[in-house]
């Protein structure tokens, strides 16, 4: 007979689903990023996997915009801080890279388990380094470098925001423009841009 926690995970396997989509330049990531910040709540969770380069920061940009956190804020990965907050205008964000960690200790002692319970969206960088500690119901999303600027993206979560994901691609909303995709530079950095503390 399964165990219990065995029968619950195959419940919950069935819960969730996965949509893939090809991200064509740095714009487009950030829009797929900000379509997901609109749709996440309090007590979300997102865990972003990939390579060096392959989007993560970029992904989570966006995030925060539709997450509505003011454009004052430089939104950049906390590789040395391991942690950068953000208010929202409907949440806050609480932007995790766990890449220089050692081990769970270390994890532990930037209170992690308590920023899941906060009000808030977390997102982790390199959520694979402690995949362990990530709570079952959160987001995954898995982006490969497929060319120079090309992204596949690939994300895995609760059908109910996936599919709400899918639903707002599919109609056209928030399009790139080709100027968009043509544009120098790599992710749009938030105003001002000078500090990685996450504070404007």
């Amino acid at each position: 007979m399964p165990h219990l926690r065995e029968m619950t995970k195959s419940i919950m396997d069935q819960q969730r689903t996965t949509l893939v989509l090809l991200s064509h330049c740095p714009a487009e990531t950030v829009r797929i990023g900000r379509i997901l910040g609109e749709l996440l709540a309090a007590g979300d969770c997102v865990a972003l996997v990939g390579e060096l380069g392959a989007g993560k920061t970029c992904l989570t940009q966006g995030i925060a915009q539709g997450l509505g956190i003011p454009a004052g804020y430089a939104v950049t990965s906390p590789t040395f801080t391991l942690l950068n907050e953000y208010p929202g205008g409907k949440t806050g964000l609480y932007h995790f890279d766990v890449y220089r960690l050692t081990g769970p200790a270390d994890l532990a002692e930037t209170g992690f388990e308590e920023y899941l319970s906060h009000d808030g969206v977390v997102v982790i960088e390199w959520a694979d380094k402690i995949e362990q500690q990530v709570p079952e119901g959160a987001l995954y999303i898995v982006l490969s470098i497929l060319e120079e600027n090309v992204r596949k993206v690939e994300i895995s979560g609760p059908r109910g925001q996936v599919d709400s994901c899918a639903a707002i691609l599919h109609s056209g909303r928030h399009l790139t423009s080709a100027s968009d995709c043509e544009a120098p530079g790599g992710c749009p950095q938030n105003a001002q841009g000078k500090n990685t503390e996450g504070r404007p």
